[in-house]
């Protein structure tokens, strides 16, 4: 739960009912699709891209949003985070409406026109969660006899290694290249793809678990990729250069609806290679509709004033620039491995 003091200093006492009701509706809605946090037993990951955050292209967002996104957050364990715009607040705000407990790793900005100013980000929470070093940008290698450079991804993909009760994870969140509004854009398959195949290829050298003596082999990690991938259906081949590649997308995701705003197009994905070790999925997952409790197509007209600030925009358009124009998609995962460990020493 986030701190909630801050919404004393919302000057504007209309605003300030409007965010009390919202919240008042985003809570029980939130118990209700997401599964309750646990000290020890699971943990929920999420991934989510937060369109423009924060950007000043459209505006900056206000206290309201803040703390909507803020509640949202700290009802999963471990998130990673695209689209993060140039300055660092964002993140530091969200980590004062959560509490000290919780802590980020970020990138630098991605330079070029196609990396958007971006960076990408984990956000976690300390009490379950530990960071355990490992930290890194992808860069795709030269493959053998090739005599040109590969064409590296519009944004570097964010490596990081965590642990979670009896699991380590090692992390790859991506935010592949758009390019035309088409299924398949050749440059976004390319990146898939690539993004795949190095992942795979170098799974091993990836991993951020220890070894122990007088063990030869290490602690069994959990290599996972999630974030935007801008796949447009579960069919066509952008998936296919995924599972290809030997990532499995947990049954349990492979049925809910798209992670865009109507749910139609399956842009965000959470898959694990190979197998997971000392970490399974407990059968809940989903994408979680926000739109359904704040910023509601009927609230349109209690936004006027502060849409006339950037007029142009639709209120279905510009309401995608105060929370995103994606839905955050999480799966709960099952870290307490104690009783597969006691029967391994009888």
């Amino acid at each position: 739960m986030p701190y909630y003091a801050g919404l004393k200093q919302i000057k504007d006492a209309q605003m300030r009912r409007r965010t009390i009701d919202g919240l008042k509706r985003l809570r029980p809605a939130l118990s209700a699709a997401v599964p309750a946090r646990t000290a020890t037993d699971t943990l929920l990951l999420a991934t989510w891209n937060i369109r423009e955050f924060d950007s000043g292209k459209y505006g900056y967002r206000g206290d309201e949003p803040y703390f909507y996104i803020a509640e949202i957050l700290s009802r999963f364990d471990l998130i990673a985070i695209q689209e993060v715009r140039d300055g660092l607040y964002p993140l530091q705000r969200l980590q004062r409406l959560l509490g000290s407990w919780w802590d980020f790793l970020v990138t630098d900005v991605t330079l070029g026109t196609s990396g958007n100013s971006e960076r990408m980000a984990y956000l976690y929470d300390r009490r379950k969660v530990s960071f355990t070093g490992l930290a890194a940008e992808l860069v795709l290698p030269k493959d053998k006899g090739a005599k040109e450079e590969p064409v590296q991804m519009a944004r570097s993909p964010y490596i990081a290694g965590f642990r979670a009760g009896w699991a380590y994870l090692t992390l790859a969140t991506v935010h592949i290249y758009y390019g035309k509004g088409i299924a398949v854009d050749p440059r976004r398959l390319a990146e898939i793809t690539a993004f795949g195949k190095t992942l795979a290829k170098s799974a091993g050298k990836l991993s951020s678990a220890p070894q122990y003596e007088p063990d030869t082999d290490p602690v069994p990690d959990n290599l996972i990729m999630l974030g935007d991938f801008n796949i447009f259906n579960r069919e066509d081949v952008t998936m296919e250069a995924i599972t290809k590649a030997g990532f499995v997308v947990p049954e349990e995701l492979q049925s809910v609806p798209g992670s865009n705003v109507d749910k139609s197009k399956h842009y965000d994905q959470i898959a694990y290679y190979k197998r997971l070790a000392r970490l399974k999925p407990t059968g809940k997952a989903g994408v979680f509709d926000f739109y359904e409790q704040v910023y509601r197509l009927d609230d349109e007209g209690a936004y006027a004033q502060e849409r006339a600030e950037k007029p142009g925009r639709s209120f279905k358009e510009w309401r995608t620039y105060r929370m995103s124009d994606h839905l955050p998609m999480w799966i709960e995962l099952g870290i307490d491995d104690g009783d597969a460990y006691l029967d391994s020493l009888k």
